[in-house]
């Protein structure tokens, strides 16, 4: 479930207006070193824009900005890289001295072989600018969950978003301003064109940007696809996932003694009949009594397909009544958190369809999972500051950028079925799907050979011969906690 907000209609939601003057962007220069050894020279800095583009005399904000100029220059556009999220930044890498930050000095270092590699920071989650957040209250441990609580606990936060931010106009905080915020840097680096390589939130950024700025975009490396018009999920495409993974993994010989009669589907239904008719209460060491509803249990289906080697043995001993593991999960889960403010800010000023919405509402899984996925941000959606971007921004139209879509059956995140709505509308489109890819960065880890023809793609528009279906390694699956 991720989408984008609402600009408001006076700026236009097909195309944004050319701005009247170029938005100031300041870099400096500095030096980190890959996990080779390799010294990796940026710029680092701000762009200022205005905070809500709907108000040009308004207040202005900053966000960051990297450049990494290519290493061996090109006449080939260069790359911009749009992370995931809502709320996450890549600029955090710079003066990590941690492994994984050290590799992915080098995948920059790799894009900015032949072209400039440049990243926009996401407007309100920027370290070169304001870090806007909101607080959720503990959940108590003694009942269990109920999205009528998550609605009013979000509804809260809404109302009071405002008056926690001062300073801000919150209205400005949305996927349609993110994307003039890419071309915005564009400009100032006085690049005609670019490259998007995006994943996750970040390929429904990449969808804002071709959308309000159509022509500026080269092409498109884009994986774990989410459309602007499919911010929330169908139930039944997120279980089919689950469906894939029980499928797979009632071959697998070392699990196959564990599997119950009838199999992991069947077993799942079991686990959620009985907490539909009684929560059931654990008592774990040192916190006490943990309460499990059929709401977390719903929950807790997803949030453990995410990483489908762990979901078997999650449901296996759900089956036997083995809750312990996951009551100590569910009481993490309850603990006061932290989030970014813009999550929900751009999510809700998305939304979907009213279309999507009925049908989302009819679907076959919600007795599986439940209305989880969305139900708190559609809900609250009149209370956030964001205004709803509408269907003439939702829905996708034909766009003739050549793309190279990504794309895993397993991912429950953003399930399979986002990409086959959206690719009629892209003719000069190709598709790889990576069965058992999940939610993460390396679809194409174990095929080298396509990873670097994708790559090729993006820094000079040659379209591989790419199969249309590959297959990720064989996932080793979790073992249940003991065998019933």
């Amino acid at each position: 479930m991720r989408l984008l907000l609402g600009l408001v209609f006076a700026v236009g939601l097909a195309a944004a207006p050319p701005a009247a003057a170029q938005s100031p962007l300041t870099l400096a220069p500095g030096t980190e070193t890959a996990s080779d050894g390799s010294p990796v020279r940026y710029e680092v800095g701000a762009i200022t824009v205005p905070e809500n583009r709907a108000k040009p005399d308004g207040k202005r904000i900053t966000v960051g900005v990297l450049r990494i100029k290519a290493t061996k220059p090109s006449n080939q556009p260069p790359i911009f890289l749009l992370v995931g999220g809502p709320g996450v930044t890549l600029l955090d890498t710079l003066g990590d001295p941690s492994p994984r930050a050290k590799r992915r000095l080098r995948m920059w270092l790799d894009h900015a072989e032949t072209n400039d590699l440049v990243i926009v920071e996401q407007r309100g989650y920027t370290l070169r600018g304001d870090m806007l957040e909101l607080r959720y209250p503990a959940a108590p441990l003694d009942r269990p969950s109920r999205i009528e609580d998550e609605i009013a606990v979000t509804r809260k936060l809404a109302e009071g978003a405002v008056a926690a931010n001062p300073g801000h106009d919150l209205a400005g905080y949305t996927i349609a301003e993110c994307a003039d915020d890419v071309d915005a840097v564009r400009r100032a680096l006085g690049y005609d064109r670019i490259s998007l390589t995006a994943a996750s939130f970040g390929s429904q950024w990449a969808f804002a940007v071709l959308k309000r700025h159509p022509g500026t975009v080269a092409r498109g490396l884009i994986s774990l696809v989410e459309p602007l018009a499919n911010g929330y999920d169908m139930p039944a495409h997120v279980f089919a996932v689950m469906q894939r993974v029980a499928f797979e993994a009632e071959q697998d010989p070392a699990l196959k003694p564990f599997i119950p009669k009838g199999g992991l589907i069947a077993a799942a239904r079991t686990v959620r009949d009985r907490l539909a008719a009684a929560p059931v209460t654990v008592e774990l060491p040192g916190t006490g009594k943990v309460v499990l509803g059929l709401g977390d249990y719903q929950r807790a289906l997803f949030s453990h397909v995410v990483d489908a080697s762990k979901w078997p043995a999650f449901v296996i001993d759900a089956y036997h009544g083995r809750y312990q593991a996951w009551a100590a999960e569910e009481a993490e889960t309850r603990k006061a958190s932290t989030t970014a403010l813009i999550g929900p800010l751009i999510d809700t000023a998305t939304g979907v369809t009213a279309a999507r919405w009925a049908q989302i509402q009819a679907d076959p899984a919600l007795d599986m999972l439940g209305p989880w996925n969305f139900a708190s941000y559609a809900a609250t959606a009149d209370a956030w500051a964001t205004a709803d971007l509408g269907d003439a921004f939702r829905l996708p139209v034909r766009d003739e950028t050549p793309i190279l879509f990504v794309q895993g059956d397993w991912d429950a995140n953003t399930p399979v079925e986002n990409l086959v709505d959206v690719l009629p509308w892209f003719p000069n489109a190709r598709t790889l799907i990576v069965h058992r890819g999940q939610h993460n960065g390396r679809l194409l880890r174990d095929h080298p050979d396509l990873d670097a023809a994708t790559m090729r793609f993006l820094r000079d528009g040659t379209m591989p011969a790419l199969p249309g279906r590959v297959d990720a390694a064989p996932v080793s699956f979790a073992l249940p906690a003991a065998t019933g």
